[in-house]
């Protein structure tokens, strides 16, 4: 017996793609992410004009180039939302690969725009910043070792993947990116885990993190600094975090009012890493809830469609992609609110930035793919064969 996920409609072959696209696709996911990016043109719009005008600029130039790179982003989510679990696969994969060549050429290739950290390729017109695309890709070939694993005389997918991973993170640490070395880390073990790994194993490589945390901090000045800026129980109110603990304490409940914010005067990140603050201060916490109410929509709603897919590798690609989607938003404001230390991480489709923008398009497109109603059998028909 065959029917539809999540209902019991036929699977009709002879449809049209657009139709067949539409009564499939998560619409709930969907739409909060369209409101997501809506919501950061908003923002856009207040916190990257006094950019703008310091850098001699039009006033919205930040605004279009969003709305610009954020067409390409909407092209990403339909293009591969309509893709096939092994179109996705094969994408990853070439994904992954020209993101990896890229990451291991920064260091010669590479820049830093003066903060620090050589994590871009710039063109003049735009810059890249590689590890956003490799996440994606990431995941999902990840996911597909350990599923492979599982199959009989498969390869030694789990033990591959962690080669994978630490090559990944150590690539970069290098830069140093200790914040997406962390994001990529907790992926991997979020797939581990699902797959099934010993928590014995788990352990481990907690043990090793700290030993890596411990490591980085005595030998990265950049590291180090951080570290120290957020376990100082003083906030230098002239620093980013204090601008941004300002800013958010005036917004209170409800906001100062649309353009009366100040924060986006005095920080210079304003439009990128802490574009929260400035929600948080022309909007109050009624928007800063309804943004996490939206990424909590796409992350609960896509583990809870997982939870009823047969497919292994479907299930573990899927929960990497939509857990990496939620916490790397949970990074970003838990960083504004000074819960985590600073680790200059953009809000998926509200911050500012092509390369985040653009790759957080495909990673929503990945997830709503892999998400999709497809014919299938019900996940008890799995364990009636085995009796």
């Amino acid at each position: 017996m065959t029917e539809m996920v999540y209902g019991s409609m036929p699977s009709r072959t002879s449809e049209p793609v657009l139709p067949r696209w539409w009564r499939t696709i998560d619409r709930w996911s969907l739409t909060a992410v369209l409101m997501l990016f809506g919501i950061g043109l908003l923002l856009g719009l207040a916190a990257s004009v006094p950019l703008a005008e310091r850098n001699g600029l039009p006033s919205f130039y930040y605004v279009q180039r969003q709305a610009f790179f954020g067409g390409f982003a909407l092209l990403a989510i339909v293009g591969v939302s309509m893709m096939t679990p092994d179109m996705v696969r094969r994408l990853a994969v070439v994904g992954f690969g020209l993101s990896f060549l890229a990451l291991i050429s920064l260091p010669v290739l590479g820049t830093d725009f003066g903060k620090g950290a050589v994590r871009w390729f710039s063109f003049g017109f735009v810059s890249v910043q590689p590890s956003e695309f490799l996440k994606p890709g990431f995941m999902v070939v990840i996911a597909w070792l350990m599923a492979s694993s599982q199959d009989l005389n498969g390869p030694p997918g789990k033990l591959m993947s962690f080669g994978l991973v630490v090559t990944v993170v150590l690539f970069l640490a290098f830069q140093p990116d200790f914040g997406q070395a962390m994001l990529v880390l907790f992926g991997w073990g979020v797939i581990y885990f699902v797959s099934g790994a010993p928590m014995f194993l788990i352990i481990a490589v907690l043990g090793l993190t700290s030993v890596g945390g411990v490591t980085a901090y005595n030998t990265s000045e950049h590291f180090a600094r951080r570290i120290d800026g957020f376990l100082s129980s003083d906030v230098d109110p002239r620093s980013q975090m204090g601008y941004a603990t300002s800013a958010i304490q005036e917004g209170g409940f409800f906001g100062v009012g649309v353009g009366e914010g100040q924060v986006k005067w005095t920080l210079p990140d304003a439009h990128t890493d802490f574009i929260i603050a400035v929600a948080a201060e022309e909007y109050g916490l009624v928007l800063v809830l309804a943004i996490i109410a939206l990424y909590t929509t796409v992350v609960v709603r896509s583990l809870f469609r997982l939870t009823r897919e047969r497919d292994p590798f479907i299930r573990l690609a899927g929960t990497g992609l939509a857990c990496v989607f939620g916490v790397q938003a949970m990074i970003n404001m838990g960083v504004a609110v000074r819960l985590l230390p600073a680790k200059g991480m953009t809000l998926p489709f509200v911050s500012y930035g092509g390369s985040s923008v653009i790759a957080a398009g495909i990673t929503v497109g990945m997830l709503l793919a892999l998400t999709r109603a497809r014919p299938q059998g019900q996940m008890s028909d799995i364990f009636r064969r085995g009796r």
